[in-house]
């Protein structure tokens, strides 16, 4: 369960930073601003996941994209569903939403560098 979980957030934030390059990279011809967008929206990025954070706890386990991917055989018991499956999804994102912060901290201070050598 903790793979598939890893795997579906890790796809969504995958999509979600690719459109995050896309805008840097249309953004190159002024890195400083392309940082500052990068780290911004990396930014938003967290805050998404910190929000499906606190939403995994009451979401329907049945209505994850985890437990579609889950086969018939491997589900748990439906006593223990909800809890475990809230539990590994709360992990999962509160992982991401630490990573995706140090990027984001990371693009910030880089755009720090170049506004600092600007002047």
């Amino acid at each position: 369960m903790r793979r598939i979980a890893f795997e579906t957030v890790l796809r969504a934030c995958s999509f979600g930073s690719l459109a995050i390059f896309c805008f840097m990279i249309g953004l190159s011809f002024n890195p400083l601003v392309a940082f500052q967008t990068g780290g911004a929206l990396t930014m938003l990025m967290t805050g998404i996941l910190m929000l499906k954070f606190y939403e995994a706890r009451t979401k329907n386990h049945r209505r994850t994209e985890m437990w579609l991917y889950l086969p018939k055989e491997a589900r748990p018991p439906e006593a223990a569903a909800q809890r475990l499956t809230a539990t590994i999804m709360r992990e999962t994102y509160l992982s991401f939403a630490l990573w995706t912060s140090a990027i984001s901290i990371f693009m910030w201070a880089i755009a720090l560098l170049f506004s600092l050598s600007v002047e």
